[in-house]
């Protein structure tokens, strides 16, 4: 098959849409020999960062687009230039995609496969206020249904996220793919003979509780905060807390919130950091938590569990089922259950210790290899059922 990959979806600063392309792109190359690669950028210099191991597959290309997959050149140049490589599947490992490209009845030369990660602004509207897609809401859910209308196949990463698509979008259930995410090998354990009960972070007086993500209201980094603030009145011992995620000036409540709980002294603002500054802060930190309202995956629970760092999170939309028994669970809304969660794996080194052990066996189970294996599966299902 002709496959085209739409990867302009990778960013310079990483984005979990970014990730999810990168790694993809990375376990294709080394595991498909077979199938015919165009894989479009619109970046040269994300381009360069992946040429050396897209051009170890003899199978790939790389074709630099000047336009975005946002704008309206790509609904009217993108189009031709698919018919002209003849693609037999072309795949936006996100939503969007040039509609004139693919008919409503499925009739065209070439499939189309689509990602979809979440519908949080049809879930939760009122969890993202201010993310565009919220603010043109009439117009993103009539996007939405036309892409799945026009889409052979649909990627979801987990059963909730696929529900959601079926529920708000009347998704054909034969027609989603739930492919779950992986976990880079860049995740891991600084000493991996050491036994869970024998990490030295479980016997360290200052305690380092990390957070990862965005601050869209979603992620209940509010509610984090005020958990944590809760907690250091009761707690004996320097606490801190570390939010790492690029700064976003249409939040800024969370910020405020943390002067007026009068507790900065003890909160650590990091920004966007690198990937091997994220491993390093997991590494570093005896508790993750993701107090979601929702999530379509939750990536960095994964990324704890690899690194060997206790979880606490949410136990809401797909965390769960990522989640199995290996994290401890909480309803978000809940400031004084999730204070006390974090507090129980803070204070007993014998549950911080299964719950290391746990995550470890969990996040085995993932891999972008699987990932990569299953997508080229339903590329084959999408080229059948176009």
């Amino acid at each position: 098959m002709k496959i085209g990959i739409d990867a302009r979806w990778i960013f310079r600063e990483s984005s979990g849409i970014g990730v999810y392309t990168r790694e993809l792109l990375r376990q294709l190359a080394l595991a498909d020999l077979q199938n015919e690669y165009t894989v479009f950028f619109s970046d040269a210099a994300v381009k360069d960062s992946l040429a050396d191991e897209l051009t170890a597959g003899v199978n790939f290309r790389a074709s630099l687009l000047d336009f975005g997959p946002f704008s309206a050149r790509n609904q009217l140049r993108l189009p031709a230039i698919i018919r002209q490589l003849g693609l037999d599947v072309f795949h936006s490992t996100n939503y969007m995609i040039p509609l004139m490209a693919f008919p409503r009845n499925h009739s065209g030369k070439t499939a189309c496969v689509i990602n979809i990660h979440d519908l949080i602004p049809l879930v939760f509207p009122k969890a993202t206020p201010r993310a565009l897609k919220t603010r043109l809401f009439p117009v993103y859910r009539r996007l939405m249904k036309e892409v799945v209308a026009r889409s052979s196949l649909i990627i979801t990463a987990s059963k909730s996220a696929r529900d959601d698509i079926v529920t708000c979008l009347r998704g054909r259930p034969g027609r989603i793919e739930i492919i779950p995410d992986g976990v880079s090998a860049a995740f891991r354990r600084a000493r991996p003979d050491l036994a869970p009960a024998h990490d030295p972070r479980l016997s360290r007086r200052q305690k380092i509780i990390l957070w990862v993500g965005r601050r869209d209201p979603y992620k209940n980094l509010a509610g984090l905060i005020e958990a944590f603030a809760m907690l250091r009145k009761n707690y004996r011992g320097p606490l801190e807390l570390r939010l790492v995620g690029a700064d976003d000036p249409r939040y800024p409540e969370c910020p405020r919130l943390v002067e007026k709980l009068g507790i900065a002294d003890a909160v650590t603002w990091t920004g966007h950091v690198t990937e091997k500054e994220l491993v390093a802060e997991y590494l570093n930190a005896n508790l993750f938590v993701l107090p979601s309202l929702y999530e379509g995956f939750g990536l960095p629970v994964l990324e704890a569990f690899a690194c060997g760092t206790p979880v606490v999170c949410s136990n809401k939309s797909s965390l769960p089922e990522i989640c199995g028994k290996a994290a401890l669970q909480v309803d978000p809304r809940d400031t004084r259950g999730l204070c006390e969660a974090m507090r129980r794996v803070l204070t007993d080194s014998r549950l911080a210790s299964e719950l290391i052990a746990r995550g470890l066996e969990q996040s085995a189970g993932y891999s972008w290899r699987e990932t990569a294996r299953r997508t080229i599966l339903a590329y084959e299902k999408a080229a059948a059922l176009k």
